[in-house]
């Protein structure tokens, strides 16, 4: 059996499939496994950035939820009564709420347990007032100061929608190889500059995706 055989048997007909379409269209040159291995390399590199770009966007909100209700925020019933709580879909609060019953024991250990959207969500319309107007030039010293707060808090949002939708489809061993990815990588590279533009320029040192897409495979 032919390696392409054997590694489409192993990985599914529909899974290289997508693949296979994608090569038909390139250069002769290329294969569907060398596309299949391209995407998951750089997949695996966009692990490192995607990892400093969370990590620092909930550092950034947690500073500034602690300036406004303290260093027990997660545990405010004030704070909790300010996220949204539908009845259907994502419940902010309700993720919260379960979190802090879950964890008594200090902030820095809820805050990894709460998922990426609900960081996303700190960014919506809602927040404006009570959080950005008064935090952001704190917590997010690289915004631009003469742009306005809620227009900034827009952008943020807007860059993390992204970078929630790339992250997903990595974890989900997904295709991204017709993405934006050179956007994509400068969403991340956004956020993390607005918290610290010289952890943004540390994390440039050592990326591995500008290489990656420079050598796609033709």
């Amino acid at each position: 059996m032919q390696i392409e055989d054997a590694v489409k048997r192993a990985l599914s007909a529909d899974r290289l499939g997508t693949y296979e379409n994608a090569v038909a269209k390139l250069d002769a040159r290329s294969t569907p496994l060398d596309l299949y291995l391209w995407n998951a390399r750089i997949s695996a590199a966009f692990l490192i950035p995607l990892h400093i770009g969370e990590v620092v966007i909930r550092n950034a909100v947690s500073d500034a939820l602690t300036r406004i209700h303290g260093p027990r925020w997660p545990w405010v019933q004030g704070f909790a009564d300010s996220l949204p709580s539908p009845a259907n879909g994502y419940n902010p609060r309700r993720e919260l709420l379960r979190a802090a019953a879950r964890c008594a024991n200090g902030t820095s250990q809820i805050i990894p347990m709460l998922s990426f959207v609900f960081w996303q969500k700190m960014f919506t319309q809602r927040f404006d007032v009570r959080v950005w107007a008064r935090c952001m030039g704190a917590v997010l010293p690289g915004a631009d100061t003469a742009a306005p707060r809620h227009v900034t808090r827009a952008h943020i949002h807007n860059d993390l929608e992204q970078i929630r939708r790339l992250r997903n489809r990595i974890a989900h061993h997904e295709p991204i190889f017709a993405r934006a990815l050179g956007e994509d990588f400068a969403a991340i590279q956004r956020i993390v500059g607005l918290r610290c533009t010289r952890t943004a320029d540390w994390m440039a040192g050592h990326e591995a995706v500008t290489p990656l897409l420079r050598n796609r495979p033709p």
